[in-house]
């Protein structure tokens, strides 16, 4: 089977005279659309486009003209753009990618140093205090309430004091469970309070000191008829330190954290304490109660009325 003889090759020359006559005629687009509808007037284009050539000196043959006319026709040398399919798309933006992917690395730049900064300034301490309080809540508090419960269940030497326990300890339970984390610290200073208090040793000690009163009266003010006598007293360990105590004072109704304070006395004890001191300036029994291991309250050696003021 023979093959197809090969085109010849055709000169660059006549390549370029008719690509630049089809550009000339792409100018004049009437003048082609009037010309190119109709035969005669098809070889007169070529005749004028002939004439124009020569007179700038071109010498162009008419297979030339016509292969230009013919490739104005079929848009040989005309561009057209590629339809807006997605491959074109893409291929675009391959392209591109340094244009826009420059502007693209920096918006995702920023928004990740925005975002960092966010969740270090906000988030993470959120996170991070959640997840403490929830800790505290169901594992640290209640693991302290029940050890200081216990603890003071096993040095109370008060079934009073014990049920007490027992009854903020409950609370500081419930208070946890329910999320209620400010009443379930409290559960526990009052547990610890009440444990310090019950370990503590002490002398309640009648205050005998120059230029200090021992002991003082003060008229009621719901009877005014009345007196009030208080004998001033102070709580003194082993090592002679002075023990601050928080005291309630009858008429202000505050309780107070002191390290002296006036306990009431019936009258009888009072005077007799003052006569001891008018006697030689010394009170010989000093020491009127003591506060003993596992113990809230202090022992009274001398009749008290169970009231105190803590300023006078």
């Amino acid at each position: 089977m023979a093959t197809p003889a090969a085109e010849p090759e055709r000169p660059l020359d006549d390549v370029m005279i008719a690509m630049d006559v089809v550009d000339v005629l792409r100018h004049d687009d009437r003048l082609v659309e009037r010309e190119l509808n109709d035969e005669r007037r098809r070889s007169e284009l070529i005749k004028r486009l002939r004439n124009l050539y020569k007179s700038q000196g071109i010498d162009v043959p008419d297979a030339i003209l016509e292969e230009g006319v013919k490739a104005l026709e079929e848009k040989r040398f005309v561009y057209t753009p590629a339809l807006k399919t997605l491959p074109v798309r893409l291929a675009q933006l391959y392209v591109t990618r340094k244009t826009w992917g420059r502007w693209l690395g920096y918006s995702l730049a920023a928004m990740l140093v925005a975002y960092a900064g966010w969740y270090l300034a906000y988030e993470r301490p959120r996170v991070q205090q959640e997840a403490a309080l929830h800790r505290e809540l169901t594992e640290e508090l209640p693991k302290k309430i029940n050890t200081l419960s216990a603890q003071i269940g096993n040095e109370a030497q008060s079934t009073r004091v014990k049920t007490e326990a027992e009854k903020i300890a409950q609370s500081g339970i419930s208070a946890a469970s329910g999320g209620q984390a400010a009443e379930a610290r409290d559960a526990v200073t009052k547990l610890s309070a009440m444990l310090e208090v019950l370990r503590r040793e002490f002398d309640v000690r009648i205050i005998n000191r120059q230029g200090e009163v021992s002991g003082l009266w003060r008229v009621p003010r719901v009877n005014p008829d009345q007196r009030n006598y208080y004998l001033v007293v102070e709580a003194v360990d082993g090592n002679g330190k002075l023990i601050e105590r928080e005291i309630l004072n009858e008429e202000t109704g505050r309780l107070d954290r002191v390290k002296k304070w006036a306990v009431r006395v019936p009258k009888a004890t009072f005077e007799e304490i003052q006569a001891d001191k008018l006697d030689d300036g010394i009170i010989q029994k000093a020491v009127v109660g003591e506060k003993e291991f596992g113990r809230l309250e202090p022992s009274w050696r001398i009749p008290v009325s169970g009231g105190a003021l803590t300023d006078w």
